[in-house]
């Protein structure tokens, strides 16, 4: 699956699409980067006078790219319309704050994929290499009733 494709194929658009592109994907793994625009709506508030980029934030980029992307590659040919990825957990460090426009990097390595549950351990990087935050992310991967 060409790496286009994934991104074509997941389930999220602007303002809530959280991947500009991916740079590598295999079975055990896959890297992708996103930058924080200026003009995204919750710099307005957070903070005042001070923009920074929420974890919650940072922790969907992280699971848009290290689980959603990584799940719909591991899915090939057997992802259907029906299909939906529903992230269950998370257990996250916050090392350094993002700031507007900064560019990032997620790695993320599955740690599992069985019955449906797609768990990785991930790390998102700014573009000097330093770790901005990483965690466990995990998703179940099923159909719609």
């Amino acid at each position: 699956m060409k790496l286009q494709n994934i991104i074509a194929q997941l389930p999220y658009t602007p303002p809530f699409l959280f991947v500009d592109e991916l740079l590598h994907v295999d079975e055990n793994g896959i890297t992708g980067t996103y930058t924080f625009q200026d003009d995204l709506d919750f710099y307005k508030g957070h903070f005042k006078d001070n923009p920074v980029t929420p974890g919650v934030i940072l922790t969907e980029t992280m699971a848009q790219i290290g689980m959603v992307c990584l799940g719909i590659y591991l899915l090939g040919n057997e992802l259907k319309k029906d299909t939906v990825v529903a992230f269950t957990s998370a257990d996250m460090q916050f090392l350094k704050p993002v700031y507007p426009n900064e560019k990032v990097t997620v790695t993320s390595k599955k740690l599992f994929f069985r019955f449906g549950k797609l768990k990785c351990e991930a790390i998102m990087k700014n573009e000097a290499g330093q770790e901005v935050c990483k965690g466990t992310i995990a998703g179940m991967i099923t159909t719609k009733l």
